[in-house]
């Protein structure tokens, strides 16, 4: 069995925000190897506390058992997307939570691993899908969609300045064969950016993989929809913490932080307030929160994780 291996991004930090209480039900949305829950479990465990561990990749499950057996019944794992998260929840018969995290990268093992085709870096199936089970294939969507599909989701969830160049270049290849393998797609990518405009730190497929793998797992959408249901059902006092790793997620995070955070909407000109609306959240962190240097230094992929955190207001108040 390959082992599966992944950092848990900013512990400390997580658990400084989350502060788990013993007795608290805490979720932990985006499990991956169990680092963040082992953490919460610690804490919140004596007595009946809980912590759900969801997640979609069934390795990352499987190892993540194996991490967190020494809690016993206070961890419950789920196997399924955070994006679900009500459903999951009342399987389990829990209405409320105490707080929950959800960490958005994408995992060593995931990234590393030589047959889910996830990196350019070593040649595998062009797959991309975190749950194995899914329906479509990062290759099914480069041999099938049109040029303007491609280019909009290579420009929009890469933020690739050579979208259309590259997009043009895929549907040109596929013509001639069908582009089945990581290296394939590399190559066609390589020969579309002008060798000229290659970033000294950045491959030329990096923001394309990233685009694809977007696409496959439904990735923004799924995190609005999981973000809201897991801000709807946290405990007054509850908090609530996300780890973003690229502009799109943590943009994403900001506006929905804010607009739980937003109160009274009625126009400036009246001056008593109709709508009624109440803040429902009060945001904890007024810039996003970075890793240190020294977990950047032993742990690279760090670099570009930013984490907010929300705590959930008494609004009957």
């Amino acid at each position: 069995m390959e082992t599966f291996h992944h950092l848990s991004v900013m512990p400390d930090e997580v658990v400084a925000f989350l502060q788990p209480r013993p007795g608290g039900i805490y979720l932990d949305g985006t499990l991956g190897g169990g680092g963040h829950a082992a953490l919460i479990a610690r804490q919140c465990g004596p007595g009946n506390g809980m912590v759900i561990g969801i997640d979609q990749d069934q390795e990352a499950l499987e190892a993540a058992g194996r991490r967190l057996a020494e809690f016993g019944a206070a961890v419950r794992l789920v196997h399924g997307n955070f994006a679900e998260l009500d459903r999951h929840l009342d399987a389990l018969t829990v209405t409320d939570l105490d707080g929950f995290i959800l960490d958005l990268g994408v995992s060593s093992h995931q990234l590393d691993s030589g047959g889910r085709g996830f990196s350019f870096q070593q040649d595998a199936p062009l797959d991309m899908r975190m749950d194995a089970g899914g329906a479509e294939t990062a290759a099914d969507l480069v041999n099938s969609l049109p040029e303007q599909e491609l280019e909009r989701i290579i420009r929009d969830y890469g933020e690739e300045r050579w979208a259309r160049r590259i997009a043009a270049f895929i549907v040109k290849a596929r013509a001639e064969q069908a582009i089945l393998t990581t290296l394939q797609l590399t190559d066609v990518i390589k020969g579309a950016v002008p060798r000229a405009k290659w970033e000294e730190r950045i491959h030329p497929a990096t923001r394309t993989f990233q685009a694809l793998r977007i696409a496959v797992n439904r990735e923004l959408e799924r995190l609005e929809q999981g973000l809201r249901a897991a801000l709807d059902r946290l405990k007054p006092g509850g908090r609530g913490v996300v780890i973003s790793f690229h502009s799109l997620e943590d943009r994403i995070v900001k506006h929905i932080f804010r607009e739980y955070a937003t109160g009274c909407i009625c126009p400036r000109q009246i001056l008593v307030c109709t709508c009624g609306r109440k803040p429902r959240m009060k945001i904890l962190t007024s810039r996003p929160v970075t890793a240190a240097e020294a977990e950047t230094d032993r742990n690279p992929r760090a670099r570009s994780a930013k984490l907010r955190a929300a705590e959930k207001l008494n609004i009957s108040e």
